[in-house]
């Protein structure tokens, strides 16, 4: 297993195989050298766990074939690694960044000072297009999303992070009347206090995740699912009648502040690389993710481990993440407000 956190130097020193080439076509270049996937979480993590997948299987699509080694640099949910991969790792295709979601949103929506442009980032693409739900125990008095809106639902969350954000923004927007109970370090220990009955439910936890670490819960009826915070929603939760956030909206403007908000569950899990990098390596990149996630070995890897890969294209996400800079000011200033109150 590789350390968790890196000293400075000693990142560079692992990346002195990647130092910039005289230009050359993408197969020259990459013949004989070492990348590197940097991951914005600890070992052993949903990203990190996407990452290894996607490092042992990319290499045999890129021209050249190069290795590729994954190391992880956690740090500020994700932006201590977009900092290294904008200003200090190497521009020349030899790495690549995966990083949380909410890292594209933190310059507009955050507060933690960012040395990067997600704007400007080059999208590889995502290796998943996560559904982000809302839970709740059967045994708790609103016993719908409908329910919420007059009734309160007691939810479980970490601070600074998806589970304590979503719910205070669905409040804001939707009038719901979660009550969120911060302090929980993750999301295992929020399945405690679920499980427990110390919290009534939970938001912003992603369903790919949460259907395969407490599969008891659905299937026995303990816990359900009461809303989904996606523009489409997942086939499953669909085919079970599940709400989406979006059919709550009353006006246009709340609307938008959702698109903004949600779009993090459709960038997933962004792999992406320095707008330094050299086009045409750039665009064989792109092609060799793409190829990866169709790669037959990778799926049925993927399929033993229950580990969902449903592939956003580098267009896409590129695209998406064009959208969302340019939402208007407003909209971007209230959205902010729904999550820090100020």
């Amino acid at each position: 297993m590789m350390r968790a956190a890196w000293g400075i130097g000693a990142v560079l020193a692992a990346f002195a195989v990647g130092s910039p080439a005289a230009a050359q076509d993408p197969a020259a270049f990459y013949k004989g050298r070492q990348m590197n996937i940097i991951v914005g979480s600890s070992p052993g993590g949903g990203y990190d766990t996407y990452a290894r997948f996607v490092a042992r299987h990319m290499g045999k699509h890129i021209p050249g074939n190069p290795v590729i080694v994954v190391q992880n640099m956690p740090g500020a949910g994700g932006n201590v690694s977009a900092n290294f991969l904008y200003n200090v790792a190497p521009k020349d295709g030899t790495a690549i960044g995966a990083f949380q979601s909410g890292v594209i949103l933190e310059p507009l929506l955050g507060k933690t000072p960012v040395k990067h442009d997600p704007s400007k980032f080059y999208y590889l693409g995502s290796a998943n297009d996560d559904i982000y739900i809302c839970i709740a125990r059967t045994d708790a008095q609103a016993k719908s999303f409908r329910d919420s809106l007059t009734t309160e639902l007691l939810l479980a969350a970490s601070q600074s992070s998806s589970t304590a954000d979503y719910p205070l923004v669905i409040n804001a927007v939707l009038g719901s009347k979660f009550k969120v109970v911060t302090g929980y370090p993750g999301s295992r220990e929020i399945s405690l206090a679920v499980e427990r009955g110390e919290a009534q439910g939970a938001c912003g936890l992603a369903w790919p995740s949460i259907s395969v670490t407490q599969p008891g819960w659905f299937d026995s009826g303990r816990v359900h699912v009461i809303l989904q915070t996606h523009q489409k929603g997942h086939p499953d939760l669909n085919a079970r009648g599940v709400p989406l956030a979006h059919s709550f909206a009353k006006t246009d403007e709340d609307r938008a502040m959702l698109d903004l908000f949600f779009s993090q569950s459709r960038f997933g899990r962004p792999f992406v690389i320095s707008p330094d990098v050299p086009a045409d390596r750039a665009a064989a990149l792109r092609k060799a993710f793409a190829q990866t996630l169709a790669d037959p070995e990778l799926l049925a890897e993927a399929g033993k481990a229950r580990l969902d890969v449903v592939p956003v294209s580098g267009e896409e996400v590129q695209e998406l993440v064009k959208q969302v800079y340019a939402s208007p000011p407003a909209i971007i200033a209230k959205t902010k407000k729904a999550i820090h109150g100020d």
